[in-house]
């Protein structure tokens, strides 16, 4: 599993124009399963983000986690994160696991993520959508597992 994480002041996504899920403070998290990913690539990626450090404390320096600062996720699926475009100019996305594997596995990440006491929305599996990110700093982050 891929997520790509970026630090947000607000982040909302929306499908045929309505708003399906929105946060304050807090992350977005574009997450890519591929072929062979399961249920532990997704508990660790879970326990990973629930504890990163990447907001500033009094300091102003990065030593503080999405739940230190009362920060939510926004949990997107985005298979393009597996896409290879070392030959050609189209890039190929046969890393990306199918829908049918990916879309439980998404699931279940963010039930795992909720379970580290993070409020969590999510975008719709599958669906056209327009996502809204005000990175924050800008700090982005690739995780895999």
């Amino acid at each position: 599993m891929r997520a790509l994480i970026q630090r947000v002041t607000r982040a909302a996504v929306s499908v045929d124009g309505d708003v399906v899920g929105a946060i304050g403070r807090g992350v977005v998290v574009l997450v890519g399963v591929t072929h062979d990913d399961a249920q532990a690539q997704a508990d660790w990626l879970a326990r990973k983000i629930a504890g990163l450090r990447i907001f500033e404390d009094r300091e102003g320096k990065m030593n503080a986690g999405l739940l230190d600062v009362g920060g939510a996720a926004l949990v997107v699926s985005q298979f393009t994160l597996y896409a290879d475009a070392r030959k050609g100019r189209r890039p190929s996305f046969t890393a990306a696991a199918p829908p049918e594997t990916a879309e439980p596995l998404v699931d279940y990440f963010v039930q795992a993520l909720r379970s580290h006491g993070v409020p969590v929305e999510t975008g719709v599996f599958g669906a056209y959508m327009l996502v809204e990110i005000h990175n924050d700093g800008p700090v982005t982050i690739l995780l895999e597992r």
